[in-house]
């Protein structure tokens, strides 16, 4: 005799294909689906726990003894501009194990949280292209629950960057907001990475850092900086193997804030309104690449007035573009030899910015030529204090310093939006 098995049901088909749903569109498995509703412009679905699936949570065993439930609702990822919500029963129960009383395992969802794993993927993917505000809009969310998501998300992540393949490294402070703030910032010159950042500025703000250096044993060939004395001295403490290279960009910038100090007291000092008119609105001049002046604004021929009109100030401009040369030389000792010829030529001029210029670049000879074995520079830091300078204004400045220096280890992963 032959029985036949009954094909399943509409309802039965309709079950499945739910439950199947659950799992494939919105990572929920283990769960039994029980309806689908409509409430306020959003898709509930109503789901529940196996009786036969239930473990305890601590000991994981299945002799459990029922102690009433509480229903709880899960933001879950959205059907198109739908909203979608989970709706499921969390069973408490006693181990007559370990005889712990406490609610079941939620398998969709972290412990705290009110939306599903996947609805957290799902914001995240999308704060890769988008604003805070943008996704909590897009989404109907609040914008701390995105800010949550990716704070929890950044601190899995970023909280301890890895040190031990460091190698060459460049260190900068920023100005954050008033009050003169500061932050100090590490960055790994090989993968563009913000490694560390430190409150304020100075020796005491990168001891954390020299800490956890040691600790994992890094071996660090360079160190890219301006010419504090304070990195100087905290570098060649807690380095003493790395070279120190001083970075191109500050030295110029040093030398070109001095030629602006000259220039404007040579205006102040002169003579007649005539003189003054031809040094007035010649600082972006004397600071500009000769390349780059602009023959359609006679920016060569205010130039070239301006210099002949006095010899100390057309001095120091040529001496400045000859420092530029310094780096483009072919190797370190003609760069030497020209570094040794310019500080010579400065100290002779009797020109007090020359000399003085002199006498800081004599002291840190070594520094400078050490770019000929490590070409390196801060000029990616640059690159990133700017991005932390636009992601604070995108912010209107941040109340949550821990958010905002998480935000900073991920910088150089941001492809679009900071945050805001």
């Amino acid at each position: 005799m032959s029985f036949l098995k009954s094909s399943p049901t509409l309802k039965e088909r309709r079950k499945c294909m739910s439950t199947s749903l659950l799992y494939h569109g919105f990572g929920i498995y283990g769960y039994q689906y029980v309806r689908t509703f409509y409430r306020h412009g959003a898709i509930w679905f109503k789901i529940k726990k196996d009786r036969l699936s239930l473990r305890c949570p601590v000991c994981n065993s299945w002799k459990l003894i029922l102690r009433g439930s509480i229903s709880r609702l899960f933001r879950a990822l959205p059907i198109g501009k739908k909203p979608v919500f989970v709706e499921c029963p969390i069973q408490r129960v006693e181990c007559r194990t370990c005889g712990i009383i406490r609610q079941v395992k939620i398998s969709f969802a972290n412990e705290r949280r009110s939306y599903t794993k996947a609805f957290e993927r799902y914001a995240l993917e999308r704060s890769k292209h988008m604003t805070i505000s943008d996704v909590a809009n897009h989404l109907g969310i609040s914008w701390d629950t995105i800010k949550d998501i990716q704070k929890r998300y950044l601190k899995r992540r970023f909280s301890r960057p890895k040190l031990n393949k460091l190698s060459l490294i460049a260190i900068d402070e920023i100005s954050i907001g008033r009050g003169h703030r500061y932050l100090t910032v590490v960055l790994d010159l090989k993968t563009g990475a913000v490694v560390f950042v430190g409150d304020g500025r100075g020796v005491a703000s990168l001891k954390p850092f020299w800490r956890r250096l040691n600790a994992c044993n890094a071996c660090i060939e360079a160190v890219a900086m301006d010419m504090s004395p304070a990195y100087i001295s905290a570098v060649k403490e807690n380095l003493p193997d790395a070279a120190i290279v001083f970075d191109q960009f500050h030295i110029v910038k040093i030398f070109n804030d001095k030629l602006a100090e000259l220039r404007r007291s040579l205006q102040r000092d002169a003579e007649d309104s005539s003189q003054q008119k031809v040094l007035k609105g010649t600082r972006w001049l004397l600071l500009k690449n000769p390349d780059n002046l602009k023959e359609q604004l006679n920016e060569h021929q205010r130039l070239q007035a301006a210099l002949e009109l006095n010899k100390p100030l057309a001095t120091a401009y040529y001496m400045k573009e000859d420092l530029r040369l310094i780096w483009n030389q072919k190797n370190k000792a003609a760069a030497e030899s020209c570094l040794t010829d310019w500080i010579e030529r400065a100290k002779i001029s009797e020109i007090r910015i020359l000399k003085d210029m002199a006498d800081s670049i004599e002291k840190h000879k070594e520094g400078i030529l050490a770019y000929y074995d490590f070409p390196i520079s801060t000029g990616p830091l640059e690159g990133t204090n700017n991005k932390i300078k636009t992601l604070q204004r995108q912010a209107y400045g941040f109340r949550d310093m821990e958010f905002f220096k998480l935000k900073i280890y991920a910088l150089h992963l941001t492809k679009y939006a900071l945050t805001g």
